[in-house]
């Protein structure tokens, strides 16, 4: 079936469905809509974002969910349990499940996990097939039910205190992607103190540790724009976790063979870049500089290998553009600003990160804002229909980006396809 039919049928059922949840007529679901009877859904199957919005309106949704579920397919509930698999093995299942992630198939994470779920005949089975989930619809971007998933494995009896312990990682880093960073820094701090007490004892507590330091690194980096008024005092924390962090990473990298580990503490190392000039300890100017350089591991993100290393260089971007709006002026601001989003963006792209989707719209906005600011010019951002379906589904993913795209959808030309 040709994926204009398989749209259309998608969109129509999303139509019937917001008509039978509200109890309205055709005529009345039309006029909500603003479309004529019988042109409801669009031959082409691509909707416009009007309509979208006024979909996801009608059924108490986010506008993400429905552009995902319209382009991507039907959405599924964040941890609603699957159907009792006969004769199925959760072990079996979980291999499969790990089996996808390593090899980044979401999809395929997501159905291993739901069947792991179905097959669970204990809590500790239920909580591990939980958290199987919510690493898929983190892959997948879907943080929100991500953070749900998580939630609700902590809810399971009983529960080991290793598998609890890596559930609490989990859920640090899940309000982290949220931009929670309350929570995230309390549910990191809990785990970094409770080492700081009493020594990690193998593998899996050496890399809680690790990760609960960078999380809460990395959410104080992120309290210095925040709460500039403690912006010293937010980088001296982030400081030190960060190279901490880095260093138990880079330990365990060398000591298993593991390179996802050296990706995240190139990470680390980049962001530590930011936090120095906010300290006065690196001038701008060179930090800038020395991130472009570094980018040029990722020079063609398409041919790159996807994985931790190539999130890092696209975390690194993001670091630069950072740097360059607390401390660079024009023209080197918009210089340093259009490599580093473009930079991000093509990252994004390769990986599905939405994540580094959400921050290059969000610091291309604020470079727009500033240059009209200052110059008086307010260049056109212009949007094809594939970039309105990004910042849609952007949109669905962060709530608290929510203000920014609608601001990006008014102030932007939206070019139409076919």
């Amino acid at each position: 079936m040709q994926r204009t039919t398989v749209r259309r049928d998608r969109l129509s059922r999303f139509v019937d469905l917001a008509r039978v949840y509200r109890g309205w007529s055709r005529q009345q679901l039309a006029t909500h809509l603003g479309r004529d009877l019988s042109k409801i859904v669009p031959d082409s199957g691509n909707p416009k974002l009007d309509l979208v919005v006024a979909l996801a309106e009608a059924l108490d949704w986010n506008v993400g969910d429905v552009a995902e579920c319209v382009w991507d397919g039907p959405g599924e509930p964040a941890a609603a349990p699957a159907a009792p698999v006969p004769g199925g093995d959760a072990a079996a299942h979980d291999a499969h499940a790990l089996d996808a992630h390593r090899a980044g198939d979401w999809r395929a994470m997501l159905d291993a996990a739901r069947c792991m779920l179905g097959a669970a005949r204990d809590g500790a089975t239920r909580a591990r097939a939980l958290n199987r989930m919510s690493g898929a619809h983190d892959g997948m971007g879907r943080y929100v039910r991500s953070l749900e998933c998580l939630r609700e494995a902590l809810d399971e009896r009983p529960l080991p205190a290793a598998l609890r312990l890596m559930l609490h990682v989990n859920l640090a880093n899940a309000h982290y992607a949220l931009w929670n960073v309350v929570e995230a820094r309390a549910t990191a701090g809990e785990i970094v103190a409770r080492f700081e007490a009493v020594p990690p004892d193998g593998r899996l507590e050496r890399v809680a540790q690790a990760f609960a330091t960078m999380v809460r690194g990395q959410c104080a980096r992120r309290m210095m724009e925040r709460e500039p008024e403690r912006a010293h005092a937010h980088a001296r924390a982030a400081k030190a976790d960060l190279v901490r962090a880095g260093t138990l990473l880079g330990t365990l990298a060398r000591e298993f063979g593991d390179e996802s580990y050296g990706g995240v503490a190139n990470t680390c190392r980049g962001a530590l870049l930011e936090v120095e000039c906010v300290l006065g300890e690196r001038d701008p100017a060179d930090a800038v500089a020395t991130i472009t350089e570094a980018l040029g591991n990722a020079e063609d993100p398409l041919i790159a290998p996807p994985g931790d290393w190539l999130e890092s260089w696209g975390w690194w971007a993001i670091f630069g553009c950072n740097v360059a709006i607390r401390h660079l002026e024009d023209p080197g601001f918009h210089r340093a600003m259009a490599i580093f989003t473009n930079k991000a963006v093509e990252i994004a792209d390769r990986l599905g990160n939405w994540s580094l989707r959400e921050r290059a719209f969000t610091l291309e906005h604020v470079r727009r804002r500033r240059l009209a600011r200052t110059s008086g010019f307010d260049a056109e951002w212009v949007l094809d229909e594939e970039d309105v379906r990004t910042l849609a589904g952007t949109m669905g993913r962060f709530p608290a980006f929510r203000d920014v795209g609608w601001r990006i959808l008014a102030e932007a030309k939206v070019i139409e396809q076919g």
